[in-house]
C-alpha cells in the first residue's frame, strides 16, 4: 500500500459526497494470461481500484454504498494450491482492514448485494470497462451486454472520477518524480548508444531493461525509430543510419504505478545539419512557449493554438507555409505538420484516465471536441487548467509523404502550405520534443530533478561527450 490508511479512507469519502446516491462499484483487475491460462503477463492493477482501494492483488472489487455509507472490498481469499506456488498473501478481510474498508467477503456474494441494490430502484455505477474477463463479470452482475457497456456506464461516477485524480496531492507528485528520474537515465542512455549501426531495438530493449532493472514497467511500448514521422514507430531491427534523426518517446511506471513520459530527437551522426536545425528550434520554441503560459485557469486549447499559430509563423518564414496565420490555423493548415494533440494528462495512466473517456477527461460543458477537423479530432485535452494538474509538453513537427502526397492531389490548404518545398521534406522525418509539466499556483514547472538536454548545443555535446 502507497499511501497511508487515511488517504484511502478521505479519497472514498470524496468520492461518495460527489456520487451522492446508489452502489459505486470500482473493478480489480484480474491475471491476463499470456498464451495459455498459467503464463501470465505481469499484473497490473485498474488505476482507479488503485486511487480508491490501493490493493495490489488480482480478483477484487471495490464497493461503496453511498446511501448506507457502507463501504465492502470483495474477493476470494487463496486456496493452499496458490500459497505452494505463490507464497501466502493476506486474506480479503486483512486487506480491508487495512485500507479502512469495514466489510469484505466472498466474490458470490457481491451479486447479491447488487440484486438487493436494483430491486430497491437505486442506481448501481460503474466506470467503462476495457477488459473483456470485466465485462463479462459486468454482464453477470447488471445483465448489461458488453457492447452497451461503455454507452451506460455512469457518467456521475465518471465525472467524479477524473476530477478527483486529475488533481494531484504533493505525496503523487513525489511518485511522478521517482518515474521522471527514470525517464531521465532511459533517455540519456538513448542518447548514449544513438550512432550509426547500432539497431533500433537494441536500443530500446536496453531503455526498457532500465526500467526492469528497478523493478518497475516502461509506461508504454516504447517509441524509438528513424522514422518519427510515424506516431507510433515502433522500434524495428534497422541500424540507425548517419545523416538521420532518432525520435525516442519512452517513460517509465514506478512500482505504485505512476507515470513519466518523454521524447528526445537525437542526430545519429551526432550534429544536426542545417535544415535539421532549423526545424528542431522550432518545434524547441513552440515547447518553452507553452510552458510560459500554461497556467491555472489558462484553456489547454488555447495553449495548443497559441503553439499552433508560433509554428506557423516560423515555417512560414523557412517558406514551407504562406497566407494568414490566423486564417491557416483556422483552417488546420498546421495539422499538416503537428497531426496530434499539444499534450495530454498523466498519471498513474500515461494518458491519464483515458480509459474513461476522452470527452470527460479533457473536455468540459465549457470546451468541448472538435471532431471534424483532421489534426483538431486528436486533441486530448482542451480544458481549463488546475493547479496539481500534470499534463505533457510535446510539440512535434513531421512530414509524412503519404499526407502531402493527399493533400496535395486534393487541393487540401493550398493556400497555406507550399507542396513544391513539402516534396524536399519527404525524406526528413520528424522531431518531438516532450517532458511533463506540473500545473502551479504561478504558472507551471517541468517535473523532474534534471531535465534531459534538449537544446541543441545541449544535445549535441552530450552526444559528443558519451559517444567517443
Amino acid at each position: 500500500m502507497l499511501f497511508s490508511k487515511q488517504t484511502y479512507i478521505d479519497r472514498r469519502k470524496t468520492l461518495k459526497n460527489r456520487v451522492g446516491s446508489g452502489l459505486i462499484i470500482i473493478m480489480g483487475n484480474n491475471d491476463s494470461p499470456m498464451n495459455y491460462p498459467a503464463n501470465v503477463y505481469r499484473f497490473r492493477q485498474d488505476s482507479s481500484f488503485l486511487y480508491f482501494f490501493a490493493q495490489q492483488r488480482d480478483g477484487l472489487v471495490g464497493v461503496i454504498d453511498c446511501d448506507e455509507d457502507k463501504e465492502y472490498l470483495f474477493g476470494n481469499d487463496i486456496d493452499i494450491e496458490d500459497i505452494v506456488w505463490f507464497g501466502q498473501v493476506d486474506s480479503v478481510a486483512d486487506m480491508a482492514s487495512q485500507i479502512g474498508v469495514a466489510h469484505s467477503a466472498p466474490m458470490s456474494q457481491l451479486k447479491v448485494l447488487v440484486d438487493k441494490v436494483k430491486s430497491q430502484g437505486r442506481k448501481v455505477h460503474y466506470l467503462p470497462p476495457y477488459r473483456h474477463d470485466i465485462q463479462i463479470q459486468l454482464m453477470d452482475l447488471l445483465s448489461i451486454h458488453p457492447s452497451e457497456q461503455r454507452a451506460k456506464a455512469s457518467v456521475e461516477l465518471i465525472k467524479a472520477v477524473v476530477d478527483q485524480r486529475a488533481v494531484k496531492s504533493a505525496d503523487e507528485i513525489i511518485e511522478i518524480e521517482k518515474a521522471c528520474a527514470i525517464g531521465y537515465e532511459m533517455h540519456t542512455t538513448a542518447m548514449k548508444l544513438c550512432k550509426p549501426g547500432v539497431t533500433e531495438q537494441y536500443i530500446a530493449g536496453i531503455i526498457g531493461g532500465i526500467a526492469s532493472a528497478k523493478g518497475c514497467i516502461t509506461s508504454f511500448p516504447s517509441i524509438l525509430s528513424m522514422h518519427g514521422e510515424i506516431m507510433h514507430g515502433y522500434p524495428s531491427p534497422r541500424p540507425l543510419e548517419a545523416g538521420r534523426l532518432m525520435l525516442c518517446d519512452a517513460g517509465a511506471e514506478t512500482n505504485d504505478n505512476y507515470s513519466s513520459d518523454n521524447t528526445r530527437t537525437t542526430p545519429i551522426s551526432g550534429k544536426f545539419d542545417s535544415r535539421q536545425r532549423d526545424i528542431y528550434n522550432i518545434v524547441v520554441e513552440c515547447h518553452d512557449h507553452a510552458l510560459s503560459i500554461a497556467a491555472p485557469g489558462v484553456k489547454w486549447w488555447d495553449v495548443h493554438f497559441s503553439v499552433a499559430r508560433l509554428m506557423t509563423e516560423r515555417l512560414k518564414e523557412l517558406g514551407l507555409m504562406k497566407g494568414n496565420t490566423e486564417e491557416a490555423v483556422r483552417n488546420g493548415a498546421h495539422a499538416m505538420f503537428m497531426p496530434h494533440g499539444l499534450g495530454h494528462m498523466m498519471g498513474m495512466d500515461v494518458h491519464d484516465m483515458e480509459g474513461l473517456g476522452q470527452i470527460y477527461v479533457g473536455f468540459d460543458n465549457e470546451v468541448r471536441p472538435n471532431l471534424e477537423q483532421f489534426g483538431t479530432n486528436c486533441l486530448r485535452c482542451g480544458r481549463r487548467l488546475q493547479e496539481g494538474w500534470v499534463m505533457t509538453d510535446e510539440p512535434g513537427i513531421y512530414f509524412i509523404p503519404a499526407l502531402i502526397d493527399e493533400w496535395r492531389e486534393k487541393g487540401i490548404n493550398k493556400d497555406f502550405l507550399n507542396f513544391d518545398m513539402l516534396e524536399t521534406y519527404k525524406d526528413f522525418g520528424g522531431i518531438r520534443i516532450e517532458d511533463d509539466i506540473l500545473i502551479t499556483k504561478e504558472g507551471c514547472r517541468l517535473l523532474g530533478k534534471n531535465r534531459i538536454p534538449y537544446y541543441i548545443d545541449e544535445v549535441e555535446a552530450f552526444v559528443a561527450e558519451n559517444n567517443k
